[in-house]
């Protein structure tokens, strides 16, 4: 037994699984503060738990909650995995004394609203690291809480930050090691989610400065950047591959947003891999990218330090002709035309790198003329995959979600905003006029009841019947007819279409508990998923010839 303990929990059931990095991370610093760590991570236990078999023999200070994704995000879909966090965290909080903290990117986009939610005692928004550890010093010297610095608290009636004052933001380095390790009782172990799940992960940077309309990524990981030394990442990256993780997917908002740290970055691994006994030669890098900055070098460097393939965040065609796509006032949108997405795209194809597009279509100001042009304009492109989702998830604190509540004003309906589970009309009422940050964010999760209810938009200009633009949960089914019908069947192969659910096996875009992607790894496929995108067919008659099922 410890009064030093931390225990941190993943309980993320979604598969393909994704590596819970930030677990890594926290164990790092948890660590250098002189604590001991547990993971439990329930990924791979997700019909028999275990909890009661760990906590009869451990008394932990601290049990921490990360939580990757509140829902799949996915507009067809809109599948919610708050319950399934409330039944891990109900369990833990029956079986331990100690209290929970609970953080994370999904927990991030709505942190009062979630805390409300869980009825915990603390709540994590953004990075946690550093909150992490104070929060667990506090605990261990008897210091209280309101001394930690960004922490917030519920007191069984309401949320509120701690007293302490939070220090400016700046944009530091670090240079600590995230040890990864794989095999290792109550860790992570990486190596089994990269044969679970075809990728390692690793991150170079965190944090976005930018404030695009739809994006929550400043919440999740902070808005200001927080650099990581260029030795720590190649030692890091260096690590998982000598435990045979060779595809290792960048975890940074977008690789090239410091294009200076990228390329010397790049440069170091090139160095490490001209040495014949590295095991950085087997590395094979996958990354996400914007369309600018990007120059003919960071290519060549990409190409030459093993990067396999680019997601690159190029979310509509004809952005310039869209509403939403306008800086929002007083913050620095990252700005690019398809002028730049045709040299990024030539430049990663010309050295044989695969590229994959996710279009985001359906947005505010989209008609039947966007959508052929940023279709016809999509697939002219040289890319592997092309990914079309229609509609996105509306974020309380996203410059998208801010706009449509003051557009509603707490009385007035928005054509478009729509939820599937929807029972009377959605109405959003800006922050000024809600009672608290918790009201505030609520109301883009649940109903006027408390029903879970998350809100999503799709362009009320997009052919579709008057009956479904005037319910609140109508589905957009005729546009997603006819953007499968637009799309020439022969392009099919190499294009992620949105589908309703219950869809075309194999065919949908959603990672989420995806039967092919589960059965392509399954069956040892490895790499971001658009690298095998074009084979689905076969991949699934190799399925079935296995009787392999997801």
């Amino acid at each position: 037994m410890t009064t030093r303990l931390v225990t941190l929990v993943n309980p993320n059931f979604v598969w393909p699984p994704v590596t819970p990095y930030a677990l890594d991370i926290l164990c790092a610093h948890l660590e250098s503060a002189g604590f001991d760590v547990d993971v439990l991570d329930l990924t791979f236990r997700r019909d028999c738990w275990d909890l009661d078999e760990y906590f009869a023999d451990h008394e932990p200070l601290l049990v921490g909650v990360t939580l990757r994704n509140a829902g799949s995000v996915q507009p067809q879909e809109q599948r919610v995995f708050l319950p399934d966090h409330l039944g891990v965290i109900d369990a833990i909080r029956s079986l331990t004394t100690a209290p929970i903290v609970v953080g994370g990117a999904g927990f991030s986009s709505m942190p009062y609203a979630a805390l409300e939610y869980f009825k915990v005692p603390f709540g994590v928004k953004g990075p946690g690291e550093k909150i992490l550890c104070d929060l667990a010093g506090a605990l261990a010297s008897g210091r209280s809480p309101e001394t930690v610095a960004g922490l917030l608290r519920w007191d069984g009636n309401a949320v509120h930050e701690s007293a302490a004052i939070v220090p400016k933001a700046s944009a530091v380095e670090t240079a600590l090691v995230y040890q990864r390790r794989s095999g290792v009782p109550n860790r992570v172990d990486n190596r089994r989610y990269y044969e679970r799940g075809g990728l390692g992960n690793v991150l170079t940077k965190n944090g976005c400065p930018f404030a695009c309309n739809h994006c929550v990524e400043p919440d999740a990981k902070g808005s200001s950047m927080t650099l990581r030394s260029v030795a720590a990442v190649v030692d890091e990256l260096e690590s998982l591959v000598a435990q045979g993780i060779y595809d290792i997917h960048t975890t940074d908002s977008e690789f090239n947003i410091k294009p200076a740290q990228g390329k010397q970055l790049l440069r170091a691994i090139i160095e490490r891999r001209r040495v014949a006994a590295n095991p950085l030669r087997n590395l094979r890098l996958w990354i996400y990218a914007h369309p600018v900055p990007f120059d003919a070098e960071l290519a060549d460097l990409l190409a030459e330090a093993g990067c396999k393939g680019v997601s690159l965040s190029a979310e509509h065609a004809c952005r310039e002709h869209l509403a939403v796509w306008q800086p929002p006032r007083g913050r620095v949108s990252l700005a690019y035309t398809i002028d730049d997405v045709w040299k990024v795209t030539r430049l990663l194809a010309e050295r044989g790198i695969m590229i994959t597009t996710e279009l985001l279509l359906g947005l505010p100001g989209e008609n039947l003329a966007t959508l052929k042009h940023t279709i016809d304009e999509s697939l002219r492109l040289p890319t592997t995959v092309i990914g079309y989702t229609l509609g996105l998830q509306v974020f309380p604190h996203a410059p998208l979600g801010i706009r449509f509540a003051a557009e509603s004003a707490g009385k007035r309906e928005i054509p478009g905003l729509q939820s599937n589970t929807a029972r009377s009309p959605i109405v959003l009422t800006p922050l000024e006029h809600c009672d608290s940050m918790t009201a505030y964010e609520r109301q883009f999760w649940f109903d006027e009841d408390g029903r879970l209810r998350p809100v999503f938009y799709f362009s009320p200009d997009l052919p579709e019947d008057p009956d479904t633009l005037s319910r609140p949960d109508g589905q957009w089914v005729n546009t997603i007819r006819w953007i499968r019908d637009y799309v020439p069947k022969s392009e099919h192969y190499r294009v992620a279409l949105p589908t309703l659910p219950g869809g075309e096996r194999g065919e949908s875009n959603n990672y989420a508990d995806n039967p092919f992607l589960q059965q392509a790894v399954a069956l040892g496929y490895k790499g971001a998923y658009y690298s095998w995108w074009r084979d689905r067919d076969r991949i699934q008659a190799e399925a079935t010839a296995s009787a392999l099922m997801a």
